[in-house]
């Protein structure tokens, strides 16, 4: 941490780094779950973050990809010197914080039981996800009596707003383009969808929509059970607190 850096800046940012970090399955930022439990900030610009999740036996892939997208975030924050992610009450803590602290990757921080690294398991729900902000919109726009001719709809007829920004950002990552003339409905693989499909994988996006959306209910409400009402905290070396 230079001596012009404040550590407020330093915690701003570490937030906003956090804020980045989505749970794969969910679709939420970790902060907005409440997986975030404390970040502490050293005088010497060290990181430590503390993370928990709704129960015990939580999969293991999953907590991995949020504890090494959390490091990986926090990492790039400017005058940070090192950073620990903590991820706390879980059966499978201890090799998947060895395991991100090292660089093993998942397949590393679990010897002999993981037979392959997770790129593809994020993709799938990138993939969801999409599938789930594109139903979000097509509802938007059948509300507004917009779908007359859906297969002529570019993203230039989507208004803006939270669901053409949420769109734009699952598209771009699974590599879609977001030019304002690319077609709205395609498929995952950027394939324009054809008017003898487009009842079935709209009904199939709903459902996926609906699947995220109860999952996040549901660990939210485990979360709560299994903890209570508790709040985000940043420390620094000092003992303030923000």
């Amino acid at each position: 941490m230079t001596t012009a850096t404040r550590p407020e800046t330093i915690a701003a940012g570490v937030w906003a780094a956090l804020d980045s970090v989505r749970d794969p399955e969910l679709d939420e930022p970790i902060t907005t779950l409440r997986f975030v439990t404390e970040v502490r900030i050293a005088d010497d610009g060290a990181v430590h973050v503390r993370l928990r999740l709704p129960a015990y036996f939580c999969a293991p892939n999953f907590a991995y990809l949020m504890v090494a997208d959390a490091h990986d975030a926090v990492a790039a924050v400017p005058d940070i010197t090192a950073v620990t992610v903590e991820l706390a009450d879980h059966f499978a803590a201890e090799q998947i914080n060895a395991g991100v602290a090292h660089g093993s990757g998942f397949t590393g921080s679990f010897p002999g039981e993981a037979t392959r690294e997770l790129d593809e398991l994020r993709t799938t729900f990138q993939c969801k996800a999409y599938l789930a902000a594109l139903e979000r919109v097509v509802r938007r726009l059948s509300v507004a009596g917009r779908m007359t001719n859906p297969l002529q709809l570019t993203l230039a007829d989507v208004p803006d707003g939270m669901p053409r920004t949420s769109l734009a950002r699952r598209r771009a990552a699974i590599g879609l383009g977001n030019d304002s003339d690319a077609m709205l409905l395609v498929d995952e693989r950027g394939t324009p969808l054809q008017s003898g499909e487009l009842a079935i994988r709209l009904r199939y996006a709903r459902a996926v929509r609906v699947s995220i959306e109860g999952n996040a209910h549901f660990c939210r409400g485990l979360l709560e059970t299994r903890y209570g009402e508790t709040t985000s905290t940043t420390t620094y070396e000092n003992g303030a607190a923000q």
